[in-house]
C-alpha cells in the first residue's frame, strides 16, 4: 500500500501537479490509515512515509538538470507563447493614437512618414501610389458613334443621364458621388473577368488586369474624397446601394457579351463625368459653390499644396475621368480591330 501511495505521489509530480497537492494528497492518505492502522503502527509509518517522499523529492530535485523530455519542453513553448501572445497582442503606435494589432504571425504596418517626417496617416494607399495628376490633358476629345454598337452605348449613356439631372438639378457634389459610385465599378469588373480568363486559359493579360484595377482603386478614392466634401444623407446613401448593385449586374452581363461595347460605355460614361466636372468648377467660379479647403486625403493622393481648395480638386478628378475616357476608348478599339487586350500594350499608371 504504502509503495502504491508513493508511486502515486511521484507521477503527480512528474505529470505537473504542485508540491502542495501531492503533500494533500499524501497527508489525505496518511489519515485514511490512521482509521484502519492502531496507535502502535502509525508513529513508524509516518516515519517511514516522510523518509520515502523526501527520499524521491530529493532525487526529483537532483534530476532538473537533465535535459526535458519532449512532452516537457512542448509544453513549455506553448506557455512562452501564451505569454508572449497575452503580453504583445496589443502595442500603441508612435505618434498616433490608435492601437495596432499584433501577434506571431508578424503581420505588422511599418513605420511610414512624409517627406516632411510626419506620420503617414492613410492606409488605403501609400505614399509612392500617391500622383500629381496630369492638367494639361485634352479634355475636349470625343468619340464619334459610327458603328452601330457605338450607338447603342452612346444613347445609352445619354438616357441613363436624364433621372441623374432629374434628380440632382444643380447639386453637383451629390451628383459626382453617384457617378463616382458607378465609375468604380468598371474596372473592378473588367479586371476580375481578365483575371478568371487569364486562369482558365494560362494566358497572360499583357498587363490590362493591373491598369483596370488601378482605374477601379482610383475611381474609389475619387469617391472617398466626395464623401468627404458632400457627407450624403440616408436617402443619398440608399440609392447609391441601389445603383450600384443594378449597374454591377448590368455591366457583368455586357462584359461577358461583349468586352468591346462594354469598354465603349465607359468611355462615353467618362465623357459624360468630364461635361458635370467642368459644370461643376464653372459653379465654383460664379461663386454658387463655396471654394471651401480640400480634404485631407485629396491633398495626399494628389500630392495637393496644403492650401488647396475644394477647386483644385474637382479640377484633378476631372484629368483623372479624360485619362480613364482615353483608357476605355483605345481597349474598345483594339477589340473592334479582332485583336486581344493582352496584344496592346497596357496602360499602367495612367490615370
Amino acid at each position: 500500500m504504502n509503495q502504491l501511495l508513493v508511486r502515486s505521489v511521484m507521477r503527480r509530480l512528474v505529470s505537473g501537479g504542485t508540491c502542495n497537492r501531492c503533500i494533500s494528497s499524501l497527508s489525505a492518505a496518511v489519515v485514511f490509515r490512521e482509521v484502519h492502522k492502531p496507535s502502535s503502527e502509525l508513529a513508524v509509518m509516518m516515519s517511514s512515509q516522510r523518509l520515502r517522499f523526501s527520499g524521491q523529492w530529493w532525487r526529483m530535485m537532483c534530476s532538473t538538470s537533465e535535459p526535458p523530455s519532449k512532452n516537457s519542453t512542448t509544453s513549455s513553448a506553448v506557455r512562452k507563447e501564451d505569454e508572449k501572445l497575452s503580453g504583445d497582442s496589443v502595442e500603441k503606435m508612435e505618434g498616433e493614437d490608435e492601437v495596432a494589432l499584433s501577434s506571431y504571425w508578424g503581420i505588422s504596418r511599418p513605420k511610414i512618414t512624409k517627406e516632411d517626417g510626419s506620420v503617414w496617416p492613410w492606409n488605403c494607399f501609400m505614399p509612392w501610389e500617391t500622383y500629381q495628376a496630369d492638367l494639361s490633358i485634352d479634355l475636349s476629345k470625343h468619340h464619334v458613334p459610327k458603328t452601330f454598337l457605338d450607338k447603342v452605348a452612346y444613347w445609352t449613356v445619354k438616357l441613363l443621364r436624364i433621372p441623374t439631372d432629374l434628380f440632382f438639378k444643380k447639386k453637383y457634389g451629390c451628383r459626382a458621388m453617384m457617378l463616382e459610385t458607378v465609375a468604380g465599378v468598371p474596372g473592378m469588373v473588367g479586371g476580375m473577368l481578365l483575371h478568371l480568363r487569364s486562369l482558365r486559359k494560362f494566358e497572360q493579360s499583357g498587363g490590362w488586369i493591373k491598369a483596370l484595377l488601378e482605374e477601379a482603386e482610383n475611381e474609389r478614392i475619387h469617391l472617398m474624397t466626395m464623401v468627404e466634401l458632400v457627407q450624403p444623407k440616408w436617402y443619398e446613401r440608399l440609392l447609391v446601394i441601389a445603383v450600384k448593385g443594378v449597374f454591377f449586374n448590368f455591366y457583368f452581363v455586357l462584359y461577358l457579351l461583349s468586352p468591346k461595347l462594354a469598354h465603349r460605355v465607359v468611355g462615353y460614361l467618362e465623357e459624360e463625368a468630364i461635361h458635370s466636372y467642368t459644370l461643376y468648377l464653372n459653379d465654383i467660379d460664379r461663386g454658387e459653390i463655396e471654394n471651401v479647403p480640400a480634404p485631407a486625403i485629396a491633398i495626399d493622393y494628389w500630392r495637393l499644396p496644403k492650401d488647396a481648395t475644394l477647386k483644385d480638386v474637382i479640377a484633378v478628378i476631372r484629368a483623372d475621368e479624360a485619362h480613364h475616357r482615353d483608357v476605355n476608348h483605345f481597349a474598345s478599339d483594339v477589340h473592334y480591330q479582332g485583336k486581344k487586350l493582352q496584344e496592346a500594350a497596357a496602360p499602367i499608371g495612367y490615370h
